[in-house]
């Protein structure tokens, strides 16, 4: 119902110290993973061409693999390039949030045909609304269509933050039910433009798909999400 208030937003106040002191112990404990080494755009494959892009957030840009070729472009290029000639370029920052990266794409020159992003951690820990965040989404996803031609366009859900093994309860839970919020929004977002899709990432509890700092994905779960993200540009 519109105007009802969460139970967590209800008991941030009270929960804020708790709050605050498991934000700052997450941050200095969780190790400080860099971004990847690897090339950041190339071509690959035979067949029809297609011009890909891939931005976003730290997830994006491949924070928790060695290399770019663990990572999420990496992998993702290398399952379409079994069907296409492809093109790639991969514009993507840790700390990024959506706003971030509607200014980043400002300076791209050229065309693409199709996209994949990844954001909404740092929405949800910089405290953005879930009005906000749709605004944004969709901003962003006219400049993608209308300023960079893309033609088909996956928008990766926002992450179950709940779930990351870094947190712990009530952080967890207060980040998570944010996080839950914002994607809500975000498929409704996406629901009105036919050429996008929204994938949701609802990977098993596996100590496997999370990195050593418990808050990016491995290259394993990289690998899970370059097959989702490859189906659903295919079907476009």
């Amino acid at each position: 119902m519109r105007g009802l208030i969460a139970a967590d937003q209800v008991l941030r106040i009270p929960l804020l110290p708790v709050l605050a002191a498991q934000g700052l112990s997450v941050r200095r404990n969780a190790q400080m993973l860099p971004e990847p080494t690897g090339p950041r755009n190339g071509r690959s494959g035979r067949g029809p061409r297609l011009r890909l892009l891939v931005c976003g957030d730290s997830s994006a840009a491949g924070v928790g693999a060695g290399t770019q070729a663990q990572a999420l472009s990496g992998q993702l290029v290398d399952r379409l390039a079994k069907h296409y000639s492809v093109e790639w370029q991969l514009e993507a920052t840790t700390g990024h949030t959506t706003l971030d990266t509607l200014d980043r794409l400002k300076s791209l020159q050229g065309e693409f045909d199709a996209v994949v992003t990844a954001l909404g951690v740092n929405d949800v820990t910089r405290a953005v609304t879930s009005r906000q965040f749709a605004q944004r989404q969709r901003q962003l996803i006219t400049a993608l269509s209308n300023d960079l031609g893309a033609r088909r366009i996956v928008v990766t859900g926002v992450p179950q933050m709940n779930r990351f093994p870094a947190l712990s309860h009530p952080l967890a839970w207060v980040l998570g039910r944010q996080a839950a919020r914002l994607d809500q929004a975000l498929q409704q977002v996406v629901s009105a433009y036919p050429h996008v899709r929204h994938l949701k990432l609802d990977l098993p509890d596996d100590p496997a798909l999370a990195a050593p700092d418990g808050y990016h994905p491995s290259p394993h779960a990289y690998a899970l999400w370059a097959d989702a993200a490859a189906q659903l540009l295919r079907q476009a």
